[in-house]
């Protein structure tokens, strides 16, 4: 055996061990299989992000979170935390939109007040006040604000991922709701679909009453429910958030 072919084959049993061990932490994590339009699969690549926010979690622009003896936080407490972020982050035309509570987690939806237009999406954990983008949508599709900046995990660029979105409000609702209709019978998507730089988010409705909410792709139509976030629990918005 050649040097060049040892080379080869031990990268072919790294590539192997590596895939299955992906493959055993999604089985291992369960959860709801993505396969949008055009997916990539489950769980890591997938719209089923079930990485563990809670302790020791990434912290963002100045914000040293404290919760004494481990209470869980306020709607006030989320907001506070959400405000103070804002402002260590140092750009003054973001503004907070809506916060929703979560049993897993706050969510915070971030508006430039300049546009009106949908800037961010952060995660704020209920016991230790950390801040977090939220993950999925938010990193991998904001062509704006993502840590990605609208480029794939593996660095490709999403094909038509610059200028106007090519999916309308409607059409975005619609596409949510096929792939809730296919995926999770019986829940319904809300009428109204945010704009985000390169998405839409959507909140997913069971019996009338939010559940929980999902992002759609304004270039390609790519579904991706977010599984990160729990029961519903409360929210404010417009003038009832900070």
């Amino acid at each position: 055996m050649t040097r060049k072919t040892k080379i080869f084959a031990v990268s072919a049993v790294a590539g192997t061990l590596l895939l299955a061990l992906l493959g055993g932490t999604a089985a291992a994590q369960g959860g709801i299989p993505w396969r949008g339009y055009g997916g990539w699969g489950r769980d890591m690549m997938s719209g089923t992000w079930n990485g563990g926010m809670r302790g020791g979690g990434m912290m963002y622009p100045g914000w040293d979170s404290t919760a004494p003896g481990g209470a869980r936080l306020t709607m006030d407490d989320a907001e506070a935390i959400a405000a103070q972020y804002l402002a260590n982050y140092g750009n003054d035309d973001l503004q907070i939109a809506e916060i929703m509570q979560f049993s897993q987690n706050f969510y915070v939806e971030v508006h430039e007040a300049s546009t009106g237009a949908g800037a961010m999406e952060l995660l704020i954990d209920p016991y230790t006040g950390a801040v977090h983008p939220e993950p999925g949508p938010n990193m991998m599709w904001n062509t704006r604000y993502g840590h990605m900046n609208g480029m794939g995990m593996m660095g490709g660029r999403y094909l038509g991922s610059s200028g106007a979105m090519r999916i309308s409000n409607e059409q975005a609702v619609g596409l949510a709701q096929k792939w809730l209709d296919e995926h999770m019978p019986g829940v319904m998507a809300g009428d109204e679909a945010e704009a985000f730089y390169g998405y839409y988010t959507i909140h997913t409705m069971t019996d009338g009453a939010i559940s929980g909410m999902l992002s759609v792709n304004g270039y390609t139509g790519q579904v991706w429910y977010h599984g990160w976030h729990g029961d519903f629990i409360d929210m404010t918005s417009g003038d009832e958030a900070v």
